[in-house]
């Protein structure tokens, strides 16, 4: 159990990311092309100001900048829960291939059956991202455990050589129109997200988060061995097969509405154990809402920074979470 000053502390650890993600989506809806004061920010979002806004807030930048916090939190408790069992600090869903083969699923669809709805692309994703984890996992599996931090590395690494040949020879047959959609896609941007984007992303992300949720205890118990988490009454291979599904419906669903955004899996769950500790009650919302933070920040930095071009929220992210990577390759020695 929580002490009393560990459940204020990450009670205001929590708070604080919520607000700083507020913060973000304010500057989102009051910054681009068109500013517009925070005030008639809030009276558009509240239906007490004009018509001015009405069409920049609520069908241009609201829903790009909710798509983006969805996709954030997913790709964000993806990582966390492959990194718990798994064991692994490197484990994220852009390191191991997850993303890569929903990146390819996705792909062949948007160019092979351009009428497919946009509704059903979380499932196509779901499925390149499960075939991605189940090679990786049949390839890096030795005596009971998934592997070492590199062999699981290099065999992701391997899997997503594989899916970026795919994906390029689709964009070579492809038509030159549906070429072009999917190379956008492709880059890991929210540019021209909307409500189509965010309402069949909504239930993947929050029926998922709360099942981990719900089993955060269990997650708890992988960070003992395997051995001794038996020893509770956890049926580790089932419990370590059901938390695989999950973390690939949630990472597969995020790619599926913005692309490949990497390292975000990576670098949120790190950030949430140094702020909120190790226990997954805590740690899950706090790496989800890191997450979200840092592709909307990124998304931001993209679109205003750059202006009048506009650069993908991935390229920021890739920018950032490689230095990472490496300077948590060079913390651990024992790697």
């Amino acid at each position: 159990m929580m002490s009393s000053s560990a459940k204020l502390r990450a009670l205001a650890i929590i708070g604080i990311l919520i607000v700083l993600n507020i913060g973000a989506i304010t500057l989102h809806l009051m910054l681009g092309e068109r500013s517009i004061p925070w005030m008639d920010v809030f009276r558009t979002l509240f239906g007490t100001g004009g018509e001015e806004y009405r069409f920049t807030i609520h069908e241009l930048r609201l829903p790009r900048v909710l798509t983006g916090l969805l996709v954030g939190c997913g790709l964000a408790l993806a990582g966390t829960v492959l990194q718990a069992i798994t064991g692994n600090p490197l484990a994220s869903p852009g390191v191991i291939g997850l993303n890569s083969g929903a990146a390819a699923a996705v792909v062949g669809v948007m160019v092979l059956v351009p009428a497919f709805p946009m509704r059903m692309m979380p499932w196509v994703a779901f499925g390149g991202a499960f075939l991605a984890a189940a090679v990786m996992y049949s390839l890096s599996w030795r005596r009971g455990t998934a592997g070492s931090p590199v062999r699981m590395l290099l065999i992701g690494v391997g899997i997503s050589a594989m899916a970026s040949a795919l994906i390029t020879y689709l964009l070579t047959v492809g038509h030159i129109f549906r070429v072009s959609q999917a190379s956008i896609w492709m880059a890991g941007s929210l540019y021209g997200r909307t409500w189509d984007h965010f309402w069949p992303l909504l239930p993947w992300i929050l029926i998922l988060f709360a099942m981990v949720l719900t089993m955060s205890r269990r997650l708890d118990l992988f960070l003992l061995d395997a051995q001794s988490a038996a020893g509770l009454g956890l049926r580790v291979e089932l419990t370590r097969f059901l938390f695989i599904l999950t973390s690939v419906g949630l990472a597969g669903a995020a790619v599926a509405m913005a692309g490949t955004i990497g390292f975000v899996g990576l670098m949120a769950p790190h950030m949430a154990g140094h702020l909120a500790g190790a226990r997954s009650i805590v740690k899950l919302p706090a790496a989800a809402l890191i997450g979200s933070l840092i592709v909307l920040l990124s998304d931001l930095a993209g679109r205003v920074v750059f202006a009048p071009y506009e650069i993908p929220a991935g390229l920021i992210t890739a920018i950032i979470g490689v230095p990472y990577m490496i300077y948590l390759l060079m913390r651990r020695r024992a790697i």
